[in-house]
């Protein structure tokens, strides 16, 4: 699902007057725009944000053309103070950073880690391949200031105006033509450009008769920042952060690691006094979770074997289904390869599971090829004759299985589009499954198997044993049928009940490692006022057992904060068992409200190569 996002900089104007004539103008035109799900807006000192959230699937290219068209409606009725309207598409996969960066100094000013970044670490990141940008957060522009003197001013009778024009008018440069001799000519230019504090001290403002007025005569000049609206910290360190955001069509992963080698070599040539961390990394989580699920396909997979050696026994007949493992399981990639599905936790999740249900298949084929060479039949009749009586069941059971998955990826809206890989890549894999038992496992079954030397599995009694009680049981159940009626018409109806008493939710929860917090200040609060109350948050996140280090990034109307816990082997508590602590917590923070949330449980895709 998309985002548009219309931002509109209106410098000076209260909160009440850009919401009265910046943001409600623009909600309302856009309002009627095709594809729209909801609109959600923010109004501050200066800033109009707002969010256009568009319908699952909408094609974003579509709507940001008639958005446009209608902001462009609605230009004439803004103030013409107010900077043009900038839009933007936003993607599910670049809401957040795969990382941030955080570069910390005791000695360097936020100004001066600011302007070092963009010369030098910004290009770098940015040029990685697969990296779609490298963005500061919380940096601090070098920027000439300039603050007036009232009273100096109004006694020299000088108006802010008449400053802005005597800054306008000697800070240019101008191409004024150029001169020609007879072997030489020489290109001419004016240049008025202001190099230094001390230059714009001297800046002429007005000649009188009584004097000069220099501009250090009504305002006081330093070499500051381009916006002091912004804090940022590290584990209460002043820092500044750089987001590290990854092109939709690659690998995170990949492009992760490439991240991390750079910063090795950054972290090398740094300045004295300036130090550089991998703050966040989603990427981790992802590892990790890669990690568990390949151990649980390894420990699935040695399940199967030995079972299939316990009910079979060591012999030839054992390597038949577990060669139809692999089989189906590459089967199934190469479908995902032509679907231009990726390897993520749901088509992962769907190849463990699927690994449990392919074996079946062949492990019935051979059981009935091997009660055919008992009965005295050769191995190539056997498996021909198995092939036959098998070829039915097997292929109605495959396409009921299949047709209980599948219908799943057609479904609309979220559920589908979610689910649309896991069902199909599962299905996929039963259909492999299927044809290499009726194919492979007859072929196999015919040249490995002999007659007269099945070796007894170790489980042999004890499987004859349940299939004399499987038969009696069977035999009791047909012979006494209104009962079993009634005993599925019960546990039907508890199964209806039990659905409707229990919880739901779109996807589970997971333990990513970290938790953030959206702050919301006052309309009129400014970055001191703020950054009084959010530095509080610090502290509790700090009091925290568990937290490894903090990060806040804070402006005038609120900000985003959050902490990084220990990694997984290193604490007891989940983020989950955590979040109620921090909540209770921030709740005590009065001036601002912070509201403590886990990652979303989906933000877009992962990608990894296969």
């Amino acid at each position: 699902m998309s985002v548009i996002n219309i931002q509109t900089v209106y410098i000076g104007a209260s909160a009440d007057l850009v919401k009265g004539f910046i943001t409600s103008p623009l909600e309302r035109a856009v309002a009627s725009a095709e594809g729209i799900d909801y609109v959600e807006s923010s109004s501050s000192l200066g800033f109009s944000d707002i969010k256009i959230h568009l319908k699952l699937n909408f094609d974003p290219v579509r709507a940001m053309s008639e958005i446009n068209a209608k902001v462009n409606s609605v230009r004439g009725e803004l103030p013409p103070e107010a900077e043009v309207p900038a839009l933007s598409i936003i993607s599910a996969d670049s809401e957040f950073a795969a990382a941030y960066l955080s570069f910390t100094s005791d000695i360097l000013s936020q100004n001066q880690i600011t302007d070092y970044l963009l010369r030098s670490i910004q290009p770098r990141l940015a040029a990685i391949d697969g990296v779609q940008k490298a963005e500061t957060l919380g940096g601090r522009v070098f920027a000439m200031r300039i603050w007036l003197k009232p009273q100096a001013m109004e006694a020299m009778n000088v108006t802010p105006t008449e400053l802005r024009q005597a800054l306008a008018a000697n800070n240019v440069q101008a191409t004024l033509g150029q001169t020609r001799g007879m072997l030489t000519q020489v290109n001419l230019s004016a240049d008025t450009d202001l190099n230094s504090v001390e230059d714009f001290q001297q800046l002429i403002i007005r000649r009188t008769e009584q004097g000069i007025i220099r501009l250090i005569d009504v305002a006081d000049v330093e070499l500051g920042a381009e916006d002091y609206n912004t804090e940022v910290s590290y584990s209460g360190q002043t820092a500044v952060f750089m987001g590290v955001w990854v092109m939709p069509t690659a690998n995170a992963l990949d492009v992760m690691k490439a991240v991390r080698a750079e910063m090795a070599a950054i972290r090398e040539k740094l300045p004295s006094g300036l130090d550089a961390i991998v703050s966040y990394d989603s990427t981790e989580y992802i590892e990790t979770a890669i990690e568990e699920v390949i151990k649980t396909l390894t420990e699935t997979l040695l399940i199967i074997i030995i079972v299939i050696f316990l009910f079979l026994g060591f012999s030839r007949s054992v390597l038949i289904p577990v060669f139809a493992i692999p089989l189906s399981l590459i089967g199934a990639l190469f479908l995902m390869q032509m679907f231009g599905f990726t390897l993520n936790l749901l088509t992962l999740l769907a190849i463990v599971l699927s690994v449990g249900l392919v074996v079946d298949d062949a492990i019935v084929m051979v059981e009935n090829i091997e009660r055919h060479i008992e009965e005295g039949k050769t191995p190539i009749q056997a498996a021909l004759t198995g092939a036959r009586e098998l070829g039915g069941p097997i292929i109605a059971m495959t396409v009921t299985l299949v047709s209980v998955y599948v219908p799943i990826g057609f479904q609309g809206g979220l559920t589908g589009t979610l689910f649309r890989e896991f069902a199909i890549t599962l299905a996929g894999a039963v259909t492999i499954s299927a044809i290499v038992a009726l194919t492979l496992s007859p072929m196999l079954g015919s040249r490995w198997l002999k007659a007269h030397k099945k070796v007894n599995a170790p489980l042999g009694p004890v499987f004859e044993s349940f299939q004399n009680f499987y038969s009696r049981t069977l035999t009791g159940s047909l012979q006494n049928r209104p009962a079993v009626y009634l005993f599925w018409v019960v546990i039907a109806i508890l199964a209806v009940v039990m659905y409707t008493m229990s919880p739901t939710e779109l996807a589970p929860n997971e333990d990513q490692g970290v938790i953030f917090g959206i702050t919301e200040a006052p309309p009129n609060s400014t970055i001191d006022q703020s950054v009084f109350y959010v530095d509080q948050a610090n502290d509790a996140y700090q009091s925290i057992e568990e937290t490894d280090f903090t990060f806040l990034l804070t402006f005038p109307s609120g900000g985003f904060s959050g902490m990084v816990v220990k990694p997984w082997d290193q604490r007891e508590r989940s983020v989950f068992e955590i979040l109620p602590e921090v909540q209770q917590k921030l709740s005590g923070i009065s001036g601002v409200r912070i509201f403590p949330l886990t990652p979303p449980k989906i933000t877009g895709r992962w990608k990894l190569s296969i």
